[in-house]
């Protein structure tokens, strides 16, 4: 395999994620999922650990795309690499967990990406979430049908939406509405709705398949007036630009999902690898797959695809730290690592067989775990889409 090294001033950080992952996240991986919508309160240490680590320049925070600062000095590692190797070895230890951590949501990363600096010193230190899709919306974002309406110093939020990850436990929602249904996603903007907000209701929980650690909420939005500073990036319609502005977010935080999977993959890798040696079964680097055990073989074509989807989530986020317009790598970094995730984690159930299949083995956890991160941030349908969008140099009229 292809062995690229951790940039220097990043091994401190990808050891330290790694040890909370062994020490804690591994762990109590378990207990979590079976008590699902219970908070797990040992994460306020580490996250406070991780907060004094960002705010001395030596940890990660969820950062943001922000290509608009500084002119460019050369190639550079910086804070979305360093996020994305810690989101690595997070998820080494557990997807859910790393899921709700505090303040480190995908709303988070949006106001990191879009925020001004008056509005990103207000939000300093506080969990945002994000609330983007519909009952009647899913991967479509242009298609929200939350209104936005402003009425003197406010914003008055209409609508309704449904699976926003970390909505219960966060201080905020970053809420995306239309300003005018009839221009398109060109009015679609992002507004900061703090808990608490009159209207702002939580409808339920979810109960699900897998990252059961964290909580998924589904929130009604009615007459709730939002003060016109809570809106993220410019309140003017731009038809030409589209919703770009929103869109920027999804540049950073789709490597990072792509992140997680490679994460909870390689676990799944290690931990096959293990079960096979136990049986006897040698893996040979040096030697034809075709020639090999068939469950060596196996396991060697779900380590290429494994490495594949890796090296291209380094892209993607390599590209955003040096400012590099990045929506086509972040696209396929999350379309080929969020389905190398699911489809790993699943033969490496097969490989380890019975063993596999029981909670004896973390294997069938992180097999149900994976498959949401083919999902959410754009499923896999979608990415495909904006690849061949990209590549193609066509519109979203022109290839649907």
């Amino acid at each position: 395999m292809i062995n690229l090294e951790v940039p220097k001033k990043f091994q401190q950080l990808v050891d330290q994620a790694h040890q909370a992952a062994a020490e804690f996240f591994r762990p109590n991986s378990r207990k979590y999922d079976h008590a699902e919508h219970t908070y797990p309160k040992e994460l306020d240490m580490l996250a406070a650990l991780l907060d004094g680590l960002s705010a001395s320049g030596g940890g990660a925070g969820a950062g943001g795309v922000r290509r608009d600062e500084g002119k460019d000095k050369g190639n550079r590692n910086g804070s979305n690499l360093q996020l994305l190797l810690g989101t690595i070895e997070m998820c080494w230890g557990d997807v859910g967990l790393l899921l709700t951590m505090p303040r480190q949501g995908l709303g988070n990363a949006a106001i990191a990406s879009v925020a001004n600096d008056e509005q990103l010193e207000r939000y300093k230190g506080k969990w945002a979430a994000m609330a983007i899709t519909e009952p009647d919306t899913g991967s479509d974002s242009g298609a929200i049908r939350t209104t936005a309406v402003l009425d003197g110093d406010h914003y008055v939020l209409n609508g309704e939406k449904i699976f926003v990850t970390s909505g219960e436990r966060a201080d905020c929602v970053v809420v995306w509405a239309t300003l005018d249904r009839s221009l398109g996603k060109a009015a679609i903007k992002s507004f900061v709705v703090d808990r608490g907000t009159p209207g702002f209701e939580l409808v339920r929980l979810e109960h699900k398949l897998g990252i059961r650690a964290s909580d998924t909420a589904h929130f009604r939005l009615e007459n709730v007036r939002v003060h016109k500073d809570n809106l993220l990036g410019s309140p003017d319609i731009n038809t030409e630009q589209g919703f770009a502005g929103v869109m920027q977010t999804f540049d950073n935080t789709r490597p990072l999902v792509a992140a997680m999977a490679v994460g909870v993959a390689r676990a799944a890798l290690e931990e096959t690898r293990r079960i096979l040696s136990d049986a006897g079964v040698e893996i040979d680097y040096d030697r034809p797959a075709n020639v090999q055990h068939a469950a060596a073989a196996l396991f060697l074509q779900l380590e290429s695809d494994w490495e594949a989807a890796y090296l291209l989530s380094l892209e993607a986020a390599w590209m955003a730290d040096n400012r590099k317009p990045n929506s086509l790598e972040a696209s396929m970094a999350k379309a080929k690592a969020g389905r190398t995730g699911s489809d790993v984690t699943l033969r490496c159930v097969e490989l380890a067989g019975s063993v596999g299949y029981g909670e004896n083995s973390l294997l069938e956890k992180w097999a149900r775990d994976s498959k949401i991160l083919d999902i959410f941030e754009g499923t896999q349908q979608i990415q495909q889409l904006i690849v061949a969008r990209r590549l193609l140099n066509k519109s979203s009229a022109e290839l649907k």
